[in-house]
């Protein structure tokens, strides 16, 4: 996909992240685009599973799944995916855990790294970034969890404490001051705490939206070094807390 396609299909999922549901004439217009350069990029994104098209109208897959949760404020998910690339060189070996910024920030390094090696559990990642052959995808083993697409329980420690790594990505469902950093799922959220500790830093990748989301399954991960990166509008409130518990920002 070229630049400028990448542009518009981010546009597009703007568009339909606002307005829900929109007809391809309505898409070109906004873009300036022909209706046949528009029909081909709703492709695009409906192969990728982001969208639906139904009666000449493209809308937000709005199942749970992770695809649809990629497309939901996908260009905000894109830029904190394309800042924690930075942290990444060619021949590096890193873990990532599933999540929508997680996915990005794999597809990004996918492309951008001649030589990687990337640690997860996520099956959904690995399958995402198949046609990627200068990346070695070592996938942890476990129980499958058909929702979420990734694999949790014992299995993940055991493997997991094979490695160790400079760098573990995650994402997060909620925050509080007094919880932390959360997820929605009691499993994921002891799979993050096993693969912790095969890093020198945690680096957990969110929207700032996630900061009025409180949580009730801390991940717990107070005690390693960690680094939040997310856009541009974190309350100042949550970021004097986290500043204050040590956690580096951006």
């Amino acid at each position: 996909m070229s630049a400028k396609q990448e542009a518009r299909a981010q546009e597009i999922l703007r568009l339909l992240s606002d307005q829900k549901k929109m007809n391809v004439a309505a898409i070109a217009e906004m873009l300036d685009t022909s209706q046949v350069t528009i029909r081909k990029d709703l492709d695009s994104l409906e192969a990728k599973g982001f969208i639906h098209r139904v009666h000449g109208y493209a809308e937000l897959d709005t199942s749970d799944h992770l695809t649809s949760r990629l497309a939901y404020h996908y260009d905000q998910k894109k830029k904190i995916a394309e800042r924690a690339s930075e942290l990444v060189s060619d021949g590096d070996t890193i873990m990532i855990e599933s999540g929508s910024c997680c996915a990005i920030l794999a597809d990004l390094l996918a492309k951008k790294c001649r030589s990687l090696t990337i640690i997860t559990n996520s099956a959904f990642i690995a399958e995402y970034i198949r046609n990627c052959k200068q990346v070695q995808v070592i996938l942890l083993g476990g129980i499958y969890q058909h929702e979420s697409q990734c694999l949790v329980g014992p299995m993940i420690r055991d493997g997991a404490a094979n490695y160790h790594v400079k760098h573990f990505f995650i994402g997060t469902d909620g925050w509080s001051e007094k919880t932390g950093f959360t997820n929605k799922d009691a499993l994921r959220a002891q799979a993050v705490r096993d693969m912790a500790h095969s890093t020198d830093e945690v680096v957990i990748l969110t929207e700032s939206e996630k900061f009025s989301h409180p949580g009730t399954l801390p991940l717990n991960i107070k005690n390693a070094s960690i680094r939040l990166i997310t856009d541009d509008n974190l309350p100042e409130e949550a970021q004097d807390v986290l500043e204050a518990q040590g956690v580096q920002i951006g």
